[in-house]
């Protein structure tokens, strides 16, 4: 898919971190830009910089969802591409015991189903929306009507100690790459997920410098943590290779997660 200014893209979690940079790297081709996410303040900022539309989304509240699509592309028209980085994770053990009182507790259910509900089925929530509106677009050369951009984790694969509920969500996300993908192949929709190591988000702002420094250098190569904008660069080669369809992409300096 060639991007130009008539192109038009939905980014969710488009506020910060993974997702503004994905949004900035497509907007500065002329992509038109619907940035999906909760935080108004700072979405409605970068939507306006971009030239773009912010939309209040929760993706976990199907109401909210459809508000967002409507209003997007009443503002930007019907997206081509759709990028899914709204998410969240926690740090909680299956079943743990207080080292000083000996009471044993579980993990609970709510909190592990808000995970699944955010990340698992709020990521498949917008690709279905999303899908059936690409399929009402003509196809542009080459049979192509839209391109999707999914982000799990390297827990998908190499989960730590605490993240049962997270690592379960993006496997989840992961596991449905391949399906999804040959659902929409015959409408000419492609699919596919990166699954982002260690990277410089928000999500990691509140942490002294020295353990950033410390995370970092447990990376293979190059030993740091990554830049959004290297997650924006491989989303937008997603979108742009028209061969890439299906896959599951490890962004992550070759690290492989210890159990803590």
């Amino acid at each position: 898919m060639k991007l130009d200014s008539g192109i038009s893209a939905v980014v969710t979690g488009g506020a910060s971190g993974l997702g503004e940079a994905t949004a900035r790297a497509l907007a500065a081709d002329g992509v038109k830009i619907a940035i999906f996410d909760m935080n108004e303040e700072k979405g409605e900022a970068v939507a306006k910089e971009l030239g773009g539309v912010f939309c209040n989304v929760n993706v976990t509240d199907e109401a909210t969802v459809d508000a967002g699509f409507e209003k997007a592309r009443a503002a930007v028209g019907q997206e081509r591409i759709l990028i899914n980085c709204a998410g969240t994770g926690n740090a909680i053990k299956t079943a743990s015991r207080n080292k000083e009182t000996g009471e044993i507790k579980h993990f609970p259910l709510d909190a592990f189903n808000l995970i699944i509900q955010i990340n698992l089925v709020g990521t498949f929530r917008c690709i279905a929306k999303s899908a059936a509106g690409m399929m009402s677009l003509d196809p542009l050369d080459g049979g192509e009507r839209g391109a999707i951009v999914n982000t799990a984790s390297v827990a998908a694969e190499d989960g730590q100690i605490g993240q049962a509920a997270y690592s379960a969500s993006k496997g989840g996300v992961v596991g449905m790459t391949l399906p999804i993908a040959r659902d929409l192949s015959r409408e000419g929709i492609r699919v596919n997920t990166i699954l982002p190591g260690i990277f410089n988000t928000p999500l990691l702002a509140a942490a002294p410098e020295q353990v950033k420094q410390a995370l970092g250098m447990q990376v293979p190569y190059p030993p740091r943590l990554g830049d959004p904008d290297e997650y924006a660069a491989l989303a937008k080669l997603m979108v742009t290779n028209s061969y890439m369809n299906g896959e599951d992409v490890r962004l992550d300096g070759a690290i492989r997660m210890a159990p803590r």
